[in-house]
């Protein structure tokens, strides 16, 4: 069996780094296209989203009808038609899900950074206890300024994030197919 904590090999990478490499350009291109285009990348965020929600509630409905001796079955039903509506909504109207997920992102951002500095400030006197609270203080202020320019934000916020992370996913994915061609 395979131990799921244990350090990779460096060694298992060689060989391998084409894949990461390829894998990393993908991802580069793809962020940079949806920072090209926020409001299309947006979109393709709260389509993706609804297409999950979508699925998970059908799925909850029929597990609903598969539990239905089950006391409790009638909450999985009502948790499977509202992840459904939810799915719905995404794809009928876009805009709305877009500042409706917008909002809940930088309510939970000030919840996260908050709790981040209270963390780091518990920690204090250790080293890197400053780091956690600055970090704390970053996430918050990025939550704070978007519910700042919300809900006018909302048609580029979410492919912003978006467009972010699939740049750092990309140089990271390339900087491990350096890795793995040098591990030879």
């Amino acid at each position: 069996m395979t131990d799921l904590f244990a350090k990779p090999d460096p060694h298992q990478l060689h060989g391998k780094g084409g894949w990461f490499l390829a894998l990393g350009i993908l991802s580069l291109i793809g962020g940079t296209l949806a920072l090209a285009n926020l409001l299309l990348a947006t979109v393709a965020s709260v389509f993706y989203l609804g297409a999950l929600m979508l699925v998970a509630g059908i799925l909850h409905l029929v597990h609903a009808f598969q539990v239905k001796e089950w006391r409790d079955w009638l909450s999985w039903g009502l948790s499977g038609a509202l992840y459904t509506l939810a799915g719905f909504l995404a794809f009928t109207n876009p805009a709305l899900t877009a500042a409706v997920f917008t909002l809940f992102l930088g309510v939970v951002l000030i919840a996260a950074g908050l709790v981040r500095m209270w963390a780091g400030n518990r920690m204090r006197p250790l080293k890197g206890a400053g780091w956690i609270m600055a970090g704390g203080a970053i996430t918050a202020l990025a939550g704070l300024v978007i519910l700042l320019g919300w809900p006018v934000n909302s048609v580029w916020v979410l492919g912003l994030f978006l467009a972010i992370d699939l740049i750092f996913q990309g140089w990271a994915l390339i900087a491990v197919a350096l890795a793995a061609k040098s591990a030879g």
